[in-house]
């Protein structure tokens, strides 16, 4: 009796494993959904859409763009964590979830444990730009003008956690000078503040800020790479306008929840790697300002770790906490 209900078990468990690796082998069957935690036209959502448009051409299913902006992002990223672990909800994640988490006080959700990351997708230095209303044309002299009135100098962000904020909280902390945060949804909504003079500064993408640059919109003061931008040869790094040792470059993963099997997060890398190698991405990145970067799924973490072990730092010597 004993051996014909094992058998029995042996051969329930044997199909089940079959089945498992019959859906595995078929993935993807249906549409994806690449999450983007923050409002739509921001740097993020561009370079989310490029990947979805020609990852969703080599695995033959589309890939559905989903923003999902609040909370600086991380109300996209419960929503991943949360998903099934099929492989079918990807997310476009940045510092607020691989390097900067323990900036929020109660979030409802470890990145750190119940996110994956599948590629390190690119990075992207910043530029510090001021609005109109800002006479200043200079690092040196925004600090002067700041220091005469700390706290009265307002920045926005895409919200708390990002790679804006956290590029200003390094320039606050280094700096020692207050400046006022005011977070958004996304970077787009930012800038549209910025245009019309409701903040006065802005650590933007280099790509979208580009534009508004060349248009004399906005002023750049500096960009925040360890080098010049070849777009932007005039403005000085961070370090060269008096900020000594400055350097904030926003990378991005792309991620999805814990669980997923590894057959499909390999999957998930090697075509995202094929989509980096292309020459119009490479090109239209390049226009933007954003290096595609690539690797394996380990390559992603190593990188995530030494980002958090910065940026925890910055975060506990400003003392800084959202609930």
């Amino acid at each position: 009796m004993f051996d014909k209900i094992t058998r029995r078990l042996l051969g329930v468990a044997l199909l089940a494993a079959s089945a498992l690796a019959g859906a595995q082998d078929a993935y993807p069957s249906h549409p994806l959904k690449l999450v983007v935690p923050y409002a739509a036209g921001g740097p993020a959502d561009m370079l989310a859409r490029l990947v979805a448009e020609k990852l969703g051409a080599r695995l033959g299913q589309p890939v559905v763009i989903d923003n999902r902006g609040g909370a600086g992002g991380h109300l996209g990223g419960e929503m991943v964590a949360r998903a099934p672990a099929d492989g079918y909800t990807l997310m476009l994640a940045t510092i607020a979830h691989n390097g900067a988490a323990k900036l929020y006080k109660n979030l409802r959700y470890d990145p750190a444990t119940e996110l994956q990351p599948v590629i390190l997708l690119a990075e992207s230095p910043s530029v510090l730009v001021v609005g109109p209303k800002l006479k200043v044309r200079s690092v040196a002299e925004l600090l002067a003008m700041a220091r005469t009135e700390p706290g009265k100098l307002t920045y926005g962000s895409a919200g708390n956690g990002s790679a804006m904020h956290m590029a200003a909280e390094l320039f606050k902390y280094q700096t020692r000078i207050e400046y006022t945060h005011v977070p958004y949804k996304g970077g787009a909504p930012a800038m549209a503040d910025l245009l019309g003079g409701q903040i006065d500064m802005l650590f933007e993408s280099l790509g979208t800020a580009h534009a508004y640059i060349k248009s004399g919109k906005v002023r750049p003061l500096a960009v925040t790479g360890t080098t010049r931008s070849p777009s932007l040869p005039d403005v000085p790094t961070m370090a060269e306008a008096g900020v000594p040792g400055y350097s904030s470059v926003p990378w991005y993963t792309i991620s999805v929840a814990r669980g997923v099997p590894p057959a499909i997060v390999n999957r998930l890398n090697a075509e995202l790697n094929a989509v980096l190698r292309l020459p119009e991405v490479a090109q239209r990145w390049d226009a933007l300002g954003v290096l595609p970067l690539g690797g394996t799924p380990a390559d992603a973490v190593r990188r995530n770790l030494a980002e958090t072990e910065k940026w925890n730092a910055v975060i506990a010597a400003a003392r800084l906490q959202v609930e």
